[in-house]
């Protein structure tokens, strides 16, 4: 294949490693008149299609990717794919360790690869933007739980149900003690693993007794108390790049990011509103000392 002809069926390919357990890679790609031919992956494939669509044969059986629908191929399991249309299709894939999910399921995905759930859909789209930004692991890995709960509510038999919640931790103490971590690893950080063996909690559990705790999931009450220290360090004088580094932001692109969300304005601006305070409080905190 010519460059030219190969840039005329390959539009756009992005991918990355991201430093989040459970996740190989992060693919995106828009194919135009390419086919590829069949192949297998060491990793579950998780697939979700923006545009256009796909028809694949797995295990010998024909399948296609409907809009909105979200795929889930087994590793080890022989697959190919080509566009339906001309205008091809972008999809967008994350390569899951085959431990991500138990082996057991292997067969019930082969059966029903293409899944339509809206909400799962959304939680596909969520983790993806998600590991776009380095910094954001904590978000990244309690999403991916999500996802991986429901991929086994899809897959697992019918007859088979949760375990009781009374053999769970009880959901109050759990998520304090998951708060009580979090306070004392908020510039540090915690990955979801780390923290649901420190507890002796599973972690979509842990996820969920904390938020239903709380009101706030876990990665947005690290994000929370991470910008309220960056807020004083800056009205100290601390520069944004120094900040950044100091409370556990990735880097200064990373603070901005969750700061502008949380406080409206990005942190240099917000650095600079500590020369306009008013007079009075000025005085009056000279008057005090």
């Amino acid at each position: 294949m010519s460059p030219r002809t190969e840039g005329r069926q390959i539009r756009d390919v992005t991918a990355w490693h991201p430093r989040v357990p459970g996740v190989v890679e992060v693919f995106h790609a828009h194919y135009t008149e390419y086919a590829y031919p069949m192949h297998v992956h060491d990793a579950w494939t998780l697939l979700v299609v923006d545009d256009g669509a796909v028809r694949y044969d797995l295990d010998r059986h024909e399948h296609g990717t409907p809009h909105g629908t979200v795929t889930l191929l087994p590793p080890h399991v022989p697959h190919n794919g080509e566009p339906v249309t001309e205008d091809g299709f972008r999809k967008r894939v994350l390569y899951l360790e085959a431990g991500a999910l138990d082996a057991s399921l292997i067969g019930a995905a082969v059966d029903e690869p293409d899944l339509r759930d809206p909400l799962l859909r959304l939680r596909v789209g969520q983790l993806h933007a998600v590991l776009a930004h380095p910094g954001d692991e904590l978000e990244a890995e309690s999403r991916l739980v999500l996802v991986r709960e429901r991929l086994r509510h899809h897959l697992r038999p019918r007859s088979v149900h949760e375990p009781h919640s009374a053999g769970r931790p009880d959901g109050l103490p759990l998520a304090r003690r998951l708060r009580e971590l979090l306070d004392e690893r908020t510039a540090q950080g915690v990955t979801l693993g780390e923290a649901a063996a420190l507890v002796h909690a599973h972690p979509a559990h842990l996820v969920r007794a904390f938020s239903t705790a709380f009101g706030i999931a876990p990665h947005q009450y690290v994000m929370s108390r991470r910008v309220e220290r960056a807020r004083r360090l800056l009205l100290d004088g601390q520069p944004p790049s120094e900040v950044a580094a100091l409370t556990g932001f990735y880097d200064q692109a990373h603070l901005t990011r969750h700061f502008k969300r949380l406080v409206g304005i990005p942190p240099g601006r917000y650095a600079r509103t500590r020369s306009r305070a008013p007079s009075h409080q000025v005085q009056g905190s000279r008057r005090l000392i």
